[in-house]
């Protein structure tokens, strides 16, 4: 398949060429058919070497690789730095029973950090995923192992739900134009797009809402296909220590992650999936590598977009985040007096110590997140929300100065009028954003995480295991410090490397820090003693 791509580009090239100088039909389709050749067999001799002169080799301590044809490499991985085992095969793969195994370590320094098999066949791939994770002896099946979740074709209704639904047949487009430029067609696209620019002057009121509906249909309809493709034959499981993900119509992928590898994890909630009532479940773990260059897909997404209710219970089992008893009659749910007792008791929650305000604080956490409700969560200062108020007006300020500056020199009346209408969409829409972040905003502190929302228009939940947390920064602002806000960010190894809780109150978000990991700030912290009363005489 690759080698049919490059001689496609070569095939274009050489044709374009022969034509320019004049060369009969028949000759440029003969010199063209031994050029295709030739590069099929150059490029299909080229891999069967670089095959033959790869080996590896698996001992008790390390993976071994040795590969190259000109320059040979010899690398290795500790076993016991291997952190996750990603398994994809193509459709011309799969017909030849082969995959391609790659093996993470877990660092970001460089992309060495990963090890390819490229490829291996499929028993001799599934046979090194186990063995790369195993730690220890086989045990059987522990409470919760087993499927997590299966796909249902019913999701299919949020792919359209994406900005790619509306910008998907423009970048093709674009990308059509571009490839028929490279082959000597440019001028065939040119004509074309002129033809429909000329339309378009010509008619449009008719042309310019047929244009958007099919713009949305076809970046609907890709949208959909690419859902099909990507999660067909979804399933998400639980194995002995291990969480494994398998999905891919045509091409299909297996991802293996050790269960302890894993910190946390997301529920993602994009505007348009949102506004649909769904939400996306993504992993915060170490060991996750990047998409290649040329791939778009989350490698951290362990499911596809679902509805909120069934992201929000998938999460609690990801993270085994089990609701307290009382709590399960109230599904959905939390009852309003849970809500009151984990608002009134929330210093309580976040300070060393047993106390039973805490416990039903820290259950309500836990129901919270597995009874599909984020009520638990502490909302955040109303200085938070006047924050962003400010800003919004702040920034509507500046496209006003700019539309009255036009306003004021232009000569024209019908400008002068709709210049105004930059300002006013900036306005509303700075305080859509800035109501909904204030809304977003709320943490809390459970037995074994710390949980922060935050987003207007991807709005995130974030549930943190507490023992991942390597260290706190604390940022505040001149702006913040003024309103008594800080920012918190606990450092974790995972993910993005730190995760925030923003525009907490200074002393409700230094002690949030002190509980979630005890020992940590404490040497930092200094804290107030009250002062007596004085003696009566």
């Amino acid at each position: 398949m690759k080698s049919l791509a490059v001689a496609a580009g070569a095939v274009a090239g050489l044709a374009r060429f022969l034509a320019d100088r004049g060369w009969a039909p028949g000759n440029v389709v003969a010199a063209c058919a031994a050029a295709a050749v030739l590069v099929v067999a150059a490029v299909v001799a080229y891999d069967m070497i670089r095959i033959r002169t790869t080996r590896w080799r698996l001992t008790p301590e390390r993976l071994e690789l040795r590969s190259g044809i000109t320059v040979r490499q010899h690398r290795s991985i500790p076993r016991d730095r291997v952190r996750s085992v990603n398994l994809r095969a193509d459709p011309v793969l799969r017909a030849f029973g082969l995959t391609v195994v790659k093996v993470g370590t877990g660092e970001h320094a460089a992309e060495e950090t990963e090890l390819a098999l490229n490829p291996v066949t499929r028993h001799e791939a599934e046979s090194l995923r186990r063995a790369l994770l195993r730690q220890g002896p086989v045990e059987g099946p522990a409470p919760g192992d087993g499927p997590l979740a299966e796909l249902r074709w019913s999701w299919i209704r949020y792919a359209p739900l994406s900005v790619w639904t509306f910008t998907g047949a423009a970048l093709l487009l674009g990308a059509l134009y571009k490839a028929l430029s490279s082959i000597g067609a440019k001028g065939v696209a040119t004509r074309a797009a002129t033809g429909l620019w000329d339309w378009v002057i010509a008619q449009p009121l008719v042309a310019v809402p047929l244009l958007l509906a099919v713009n949305v249909a076809a970046g609907g309809l890709g949208a959909v296909l690419l859902f099909a493709e990507s999660w067909g034959r979804y399933r998400l499981e639980r194995e002995p220590g291990r969480l494994r993900l398998r999905r891919g119509l045509l091409t299909t992928r297996s991802l293996t992650l050790e269960e302890r590898r894993l910190r946390g994890v997301e529920i993602s909630e994009p505007l348009l999936l949102r506004l649909g009532g769904g939400a996306r479940v993504k992993t915060i773990a170490t060991g996750l590598g990047k998409a290649a260059e040329h791939e778009t897909e989350d490698v951290a997404a362990l499911a596809p977009p679902l509805p909120r209710a069934l992201a929000w219970r998938l999460a609690a089992r990801i993270a085994r985040i089990e609701p307290a008893p009382e709590h399960h009659a109230h599904a959905p749910g939390l009852s309003t007096a849970d809500t009151r007792i984990l608002g009134a008791s929330r210093a309580h929650a976040i300070t060393p110590g047993p106390s039973e305000a805490a416990e039903r604080a820290r259950e309500a956490v836990g129901a919270g997140m597995a009874g599909l409700t984020t009520e638990a969560l502490v909302a955040h200062p109303v200085a938070a929300r006047r924050r962003r108020v400010v800003r919004a007006l702040v920034t509507a300020a500046v496209p006003a100065a700019m539309a009255g500056a036009v306003a004021w020199e232009v000569p024209w009346p019908w400008l002068r009028a709709s210049v105004w209408a930059v300002p006013a969409v900036a306005l509303v829409a700075g305080m859509w954003a800035a109501v909904e972040d204030a809304r977003s905003l709320g943490h809390a502190l459970g037995t074994r995480h710390l949980v922060t929302r935050q987003g207007a228009v991807v709005r995130r939940t974030i549930a943190l295991d507490r023992r991942g947390v390597s260290g706190w920064t604390i940022t505040e602002t001149y702006f913040q410090r003024r309103s008594g806000l800080v920012t918190v960010s606990a450092v974790t190894s995972a993910g993005k490397g730190r995760y925030d809780v923003v525009d907490v109150g200074r002393t409700e978000g230094l002690e949030l820090a002190a509980g979630a990991v005890p020992g940590l700030l404490e040497p930092f912290l200094v804290r107030c003693e009250p002062e007596p009363f004085p003696a009566r005489g």
